[in-house]
C-alpha cells in the first residue's frame, strides 16, 4: 500500500499550521515558481559545464598509454649543485586478481595473482564502499568537504577516481579538473568492470619512488612478488599510495596507518581479531635505498612538497627544474658538524644520532637539513627525517612561554619564587624540580630563563594560562598541539611533542622580530619547456608579537650574565665575535637534547638522541651533547659575514615592585628606642634604617590575567595562592635551618618616636665659669646644673666645638687643662647634657684666655670635626700636621666614644720625621666617635682637642648596570640574584 497520500496529506496539514498561511495565496504560489525557475537555471547551468569541460575529456581508453618519461632535477639555491634526480623510468610489472573481489559468483583463482587480503587491506584503507558506487561517492566527498572546512586534510576520492587521477588527467587543482575526474570515473565504471577497475587500478598506481603497481613495489621494497605477501605486509603496501614519500620517511607513521589497516579489515569482517593480532606483530623492513644524492632528508622532504601540489606522477615523469633554499656550504657544514658531534660524545653518552636545521629568519628559506647523522645507514634509521618528527623538547620550549608572558604583561625583571611547589591538579598533586634539585628562593623571569630553572617556568605557563600559551605556540607554527586534553602544567618543560623544523622557525619569528612565516624550501619550480610553475617572492608574514615583546625575549636569550650562574661565563652557548640568543633542553631520563639559538641573520636548532627513543646516559645534557654541534656550525656558517646585535628592547617599568624586579618591601627611618618612625627630634645615633617585608607569592599582588590592572581584592581566591604562599613560608624555615639566620618579615611602623620630643628634653645651665670672665690659666672648671624626666647619663663639655670630656655623675664638675693648640683669646665653652635616649639639651658661655697656647702647631687635620664618615671602605686615614716633627719623641692617636670611657689607641709612632702623619684607622661601629692625638715631646706633653666623626653606612646611590654588552643598560634598582635574596647565598 502506498504512503504517498498520507505524506502529502502531513505536509498540507504542515503548511495549514505555519506562516505560509498567513500569506496572500497568489504570493505564495508565484514564491514556489519562483523556486522551481531558480532549480531550473540552475540545472541548466550545472550541464552547460558539464559539456564544456567534456569536450576534451581524454579517451577512458587509452590508461595504457605512456608518454616520453623526463626526470626531475632538484638543485639548490643557486642552481649551480644538483642535489637529486628523479629518474622517470617506470618499474612495473603487470599482475591479475588472484580472485573476483565483487563478483562473488566468480569463483576461479589464479594462484600467481594479487591476492585477495591485499585487495581487502587496500578497499579497507581507500574505498570502502567501491563495489556499490558508479565511479564517486557523495558520502565521501560531503565528508571530506567537512573535514577540509575544519583544517583537516581529508581525501574523499573513490579508487576509480583516483585511477583517473593517477593515469588520466594531470594533478592541477582546478574545479574544471575535478569534474572531469568526476565525469571519466563514471564512464570508466560504465565501460568496465570493478575486478577490470582493480586490476588496472593495482598496476597503475604509484607506490612510490619509481614503483608502478603493487607487483613493482612488492619486488623493490620486499624482494617477493605480490603473490608471495603476508596479510602484515599487503597491510603495509596498502598504506603507501595515500603519501608514498611521508611514509617511507618515516617508518612510525607507515606502522601506524598499516595497523589502522588491519583493524580496518577485521571491522568489515575481511579478517579475524586473531588474524590481526598475528599481523600488528610482524615486524617488517622496506628496502628503500637510494645512491647519487645530496642532502637526502631535504630532497625527500622537497619532493614530497612537490608531489603534494603536482603530483606524484608528475613529478617523476615531467621534467621538472627545481631551484630550493638550500644553501650548499652551509649543508655541507651542517652534515660535517652532525656526524662529528655523535662521533665525540656518541659513545661516552650511549647516541647515535642528531639532526640540524638552519633557517635564514627574514625570510624562513630553510638553508640546511640535516635528518639523520647517515641516511644510509640502517642501524641508526639513518633515513628517518628526525627534523620532521615530533620529540620533546625540554626546556627549549621555555621561551615559548615566557614571551607569552611578556605578551601579557608581565616583564623580564618579573619576581618569581624559585622555591617547591605543589601544584594541585584534578589528578593529584604535581610538584615540580629543578634539574639539579636545588631552590634559588627569589629571581626574575630574566634568571629563571636564563638559567633553565623548572620551578618559576611551571608558574610562569599558570600566570600565562594553558589554552592561551598553546594559541600563541600555534600562530608561531607548531602542528603537533592539537589534542589539548593531552597537556597539563608540565608543557613548559617540555611535555608536548614539537618538530625541529617547526621549532627553529618559531625561534626565527623571535630573530625577525614578531613577524613569522612558513618554512620555506623552494625557490623556483620550472616544466620540461622552461614555463614557471611557481616562484617564491618575498611576502610580509604576519606578526603575532610586537617588536619589543620579541626584543625582550633576544634580550633575556642572550644574556650571557643572567645564564653564567648556572651555565659558566664561557661555554658552549657563546659564539667568539659575536652576541647570540640561545636556549638549550632535555627531556626526562635524556631521551632528546636541544640547542636552539639564533643570530638576527641566522637561526639553528641541533636534536640529540636515539632514533628509537633508547634514553641517552645520565649527565647527556643539551648543553652537553647538543651545544658543541650547533656552536661548530653558527661559528663556521657566520664566519664571512660582520657580527649583527639584537635591536635594544624597552624594559617595561610598571610601578609595581614584584613586575619591575623588586621584592615588595618598605625601607623607612625608624627610632631604635621606640622602633616608631623618627622624627626630627630623633638624634643621629638613635635614627637607623630598616627595611620591612611581608615575603609573598606574586598571586598576591597582581591579577593573573591582568597583571597591569589593580591588585587583586582577595587573593586568597586565586586557586594556587595558598600553595604558592606555603611554598615561600617553607623555604625560609628551610633557609632560617642551614643559615642560623632568622629571616626578618614585618610590617613598617605607621606611628612616630613619641621617647625623643621636646617635653623630654634635659634643661642645662653652666654656673661656673660666668660669662665673659677672663682665665690667666689654661686650668679651668666648669660647673652645670642639669635635669631631665628621663633623668641626666652624662654632661659632655666642648671649647669651640672641640670634645674636652664628659661626666657622668652630679654634680656635673669638669675639670681640664685647654689644650695648647687652643690660642690667646675669645673662645665658646659648651655644655650638652643627655639623657638615656640622647635626647640633649645645652649651654654655653663665653670666656677669654689671656694665656699664650703653645707657638707649635699640633692638629688632626683630617678628618674635620663634624665630619660625617660612610662607611664605603673599612679604614679612613687620620691626617695629624706638625710644624717641627725633630721636636717630637713619639705621636699616639686615640678614638673613644664620647659618655663611654672606652678610650682606645688606634697607633703609636715613635720618632716621626714627617710634618704630616698618616695612620689607617679600622672604621668602628655607627655612630658618634671622638679622635684626639698625643704628643710626647722635648717641651713636655702636647694634645689635640678631641674631634668628633659620625660613622653611617653608604647612603643609597643609584649606578648603571649592564646586563649584556650589546643591550640596553639596566638600572641597579633592578636586582640581580643575590640582591633578590639576600638572606641566602649561592
Amino acid at each position: 500500500m502506498s504512503h504517498t497520500p498520507n505524506r502529502l496529506h502531513a505536509w498540507r496539514h504542515h503548511v495549514s499550521h505555519s506562516w505560509f498561511k498567513r500569506l496572500p495565496q497568489g504570493l505564495f504560489k508565484n514564491l514556489v515558481l519562483l523556486f522551481i525557475a531558480l532549480g531550473l537555471v540552475g540545472s541548466v547551468g550545472v550541464l552547460a559545464l558539464i559539456a564544456y569541460v567534456s569536450h576534451d575529456l581524454p579517451d577512458p581508453n587509452t590508461l595504457s598509454d605512456r608518454t616520453v618519461i623526463q626526470s626531475t632535477k632538484i638543485y639548490d639555491r643557486t642552481g649551480e649543485h644538483l642535489l637529486y634526480e628523479i629518474h622517470g623510468d617506470e618499474n612495473r610489472t603487470l599482475v591479475q586478481l588472484a580472485q573476483s573481489f565483487c563478483n562473488k559468483e566468480k569463483t576461479e583463482i589464479n594462484p600467481e595473482g594479487i591476492p585477495l587480503f591485499a585487495v581487502q587491506a587496500t578497499i579497507a584503507a581507500e574505498d570502502r564502499t567501491f563495489c556499490e558506487h558508479h565511479g564517486f561517492s557523495v558520502k565521501g566527498i560531503l565528508r571530506a568537504v567537512w573535514q577540509n572546512l575544519h583544517g583537516n586534510r581529508y581525501g574523499g576520492s573513490t579508487l576509480t577516481q583516483q585511477l583517473v587521477k593517477q593515469a588520466i588527467l594531470s594533478s592541477e587543482k582546478k574545479i574544471s579538473r575535478k569534474i572531469k575526474e568526476l565525469i571519466l570515473s563514471i564512464e570508466i565504471e560504465r565501460r568496465y568492470s570493478k575486478d577490470e577497475i582493480l586490476q588496472i587500478y593495482f598496476n597503475e598506481i604509484p607506490y612510490g619512488s619509481t614503483n608502478y603497481g603493487i607487483q613493482a613495489a612488492s619486488q623493490h621494497y620486499l624482494k617477493k612478488d605480490v603473490k608471495n605477501l603476508t596479510l602484515a605486509e599487503a597491510a603495509t603496501l596498502a598504506a603507501l599510495p595515500q603519501r608514498p614519500t611521508t611514509f617511507l620517511n618515516n617508518p612510525d607513521l607507515l606502522l601506524a596507518r598499516r595497523n589502522w589497516i588491519l583493524d580496518s579489515m577485521a571491522e568489515l569482517g575481511f579478517i579475524t581479531s586473531d588474524e590481526t593480532t598475528q599481523a600488528k606483530l610482524e615486524k617488517i623492513t622496506l628496502e628503500t635505498q637510494v645512491t647519487n644524492i645530496s642532502a637526502p632528508h631535504f630532497v625527500f622532504y622537497v619532493k614530497q612538497l612537490l608531489e603534494d601540489t603536482y603530483g606524484q606522477r608528475e613529478v617523476e615523469e615531467q621534467g621538472l627544474k627545481v631551484i630550493t633554499s638550500l644553501d650548499f656550504e652551509k649543508q655541507i657544514i651542517a652534515e660535517t658538524e652532525v656526524t662529528k658531534g655523535v662521533e665525540a660524545k656518541g659513545e661516552s653518552y650511549q647516541f647515535n644520532n642528531a639532526s640540524l636545521v638552519a633557517i635564514d629568519p627574514k625570510t624562513s628559506q630553510i638553508l640546511a637539513m640535516v635528518g639523520s647523522k647517515d641516511f644510509f645507514d640502517d642501524s641508526i634509521d639513518g633515513q628517518v627525517n628526525v627534523a620532521l618528527r615530533p620529540r620533546q623538547p625540554g626546556s627549549s620550549f621555555k621561551p615559548i612561554v615566557y614571551t607569552a608572558a611578556f605578551m601579557k604583561g608581565y616583564t623580564p625583571n618579573t619576581v618569581l619564587w624559585d622555591v617547591k611547589t605543589d601544584f594541585p591538579t584534578p589528578t593529584g598533586i604535581y610538584s615540580p624540580n629543578n634539574y639539579n634539585l636545588k631552590e634559588n628562593g627569589p629571581l626574575t623571569t630574566r634568571k629563571a630563563l636564563q638559567g633553565s630553572l623548572n620551578i618559576p617556568a611551571v608558574k610562569i605557563l599558570y600566570l600565562v594560562g594553558l589554552d592561551q600559551t598553546l594559541r600563541f605556540a600555534e600562530e608561531l607554527g607548531y602542528t603537533t598541539l592539537g589534542d589539548r586534553s593531552r597537556f597539563g602544567l608540565a608543557v613548559v618543560l617540555g611535555g608536548a611533542e614539537v618538530k625541529l623544523l617547526e621549532h627553529v622557525n618559531a625561534y626565527a619569528t623571535f630573530a625577525n622580530e614578531g613577524i613569522v612565516r612558513a618554512p620555506i624550501a623552494i625557490l623556483k619550480v620550472e616544466d620540461a619547456k622552461g614555463n614557471v610553475l611557481e616562484e617564491w617572492k618575498p611576502e610580509e608574514g604576519k606578526r603575532v608579537m610586537k617588536e619589543n615583546n620579541a626584543r625582550m625575549i633576544s634580550n633575556v636569550l642572550s644574556d650571557t650574565e643572567a645564564r653564567s650562574y648556572i651555565f659558566g661565563a664561557a661555554s658552549q652557548l657563546r659564539l667568539s665575535d659575536r652576541p647570540v640568543a640561545v636556549k638549550t633542553g632535555t627531556t626526562n631520563n635524556f631521551h632528546d637534547a636541544w640547542t636552539v639559538g639564533y643570530t638576527p641573520s641566522l637561526v639553528a636548532g641541533v636534536w640529540v638522541g636515539n632514533n628509537n627513543n633508547t634514553a641517552m646516559s645520565r649527565g647527556a645534557d643539551g648543553s652537553v651533547v647538543a651545544a658543541p654541534i650547533w656552536n661548530a656550525f653558527m661559528s663556521q656558517a657566520l664566519a664571512s659575514q660582520p657580527p649583527e646585535s639584537f635591536t635594544a628592547p624597552e624594559i617595561p617599568v610598571t610601578g609595581k615592585d614584584i613586575l619591575d624586579g623588586r621584592l615588595h618591601q618598605e625601607t623607612v627611618t625608624i627610632d631604635r628606642a621606640s622602633q616608631k618612625l623618627a622624627t626630627e627630634y630623633t638624634p643621629a645615633s638613635y635614627r637607623e634604617e630598616k627595611t620591612f617585608a611581608e615575603y609573598h607569592s606574586i598571586l598576591h599582588y597582581i591579577q593573573k590575567d591582568n597583571p597591569l590592572g589593580p591588585p587583586p581584592n582577595n587573593p586568597a581566591d586565586d586557586p594556587y595562592y595558598e600553595s604558592w604562599e606555603k611554598g615561600i613560608q617553607d623555604w625560609m624555615r628551610r633557609e632560617e635551618e642551614r643559615t642560623g639566620v632568622k629571616i626578618q618579615q614585618g610590617t613598617a611602623p605607621t606611628e612616630f618616636d613619641d621617647v625623643h620630643i621636646p617635653a623630654h628634653f634635659p634643661s642645662v645651665s653652666i654656673e661656673s665659669p660666668g660669662q665673659d670672665v677672663s682665665f690667666e690659666s689654661r686650668n679651668i672648671s666648669i660647673q652645670v646644673n642639669a635635669s631631665a624626666p628621663r633623668g641626666i647619663q652624662r654632661v659632655e663639655f666642648y671649647i669651640d666645638g672641640y670634645y674636652l670630656g664628659q661626666d657622668a655623675n652630679a654634680p656635673y664638675t669638669f675639670e681640664t687643662t685647654i689644650p695648647s693648640s687652643v690660642g690667646r683669646g675669645y673662645h665658646t665653652i659648651k655644655a650638652v647634657a643627655y639623657d638615656d635616649v640622647d635626647n640633649m639639651g645645652s649651654s654655653s658661655v663665653g670666656i677669654r684666655l689671656r694665656s699664650e697656647g703653645g707657638s707649635r702647631k699640633f692638629l688632626i687635620t683630617d678628618p674635620n670635626n663634624g665630619q660625617t664618615i660612610e662607611r664605603v671602605q673599612s679604614q679612613f686615614t687620620v691626617v695629624i700636621s706638625m710644624d717641627k716633627p725633630a721636636d717630637y719623641e713619639s705621636v699616639s692617636v686615640y678614638v673613644e666614644q664620647p659618655g663611654k670611657n672606652n678610650r682606645t689607641l688606634i697607633e703609636h709612632i715613635s720618632h716621626p720625621e714627617s710634618p704630616f702623619l698618616t695612620v689607617s684607622w679600622i672604621l668602628p661601629s655607627n655612630g658618634d666617635w671622638v679622635l684626639s692625638a698625643q704628643a710626647e715631646g722635648k717641651n713636655g706633653r702636647t694634645e689635640t682637642p678631641g674631634i668628633i666623626v659620625h660613622i653611617t653606612s653608604p647612603s643609597s646611590q643609584i649606578a648603571s648596570k649592564t646586563e649584556n654588552t650589546n643591550t640596553e643598560t639596566i638600572p641597579a634598582s633592578v636586582p640581580v640574584i643575590s640582591e633578590l635574596n639576600p638572606f641566602t647565598t649561592q
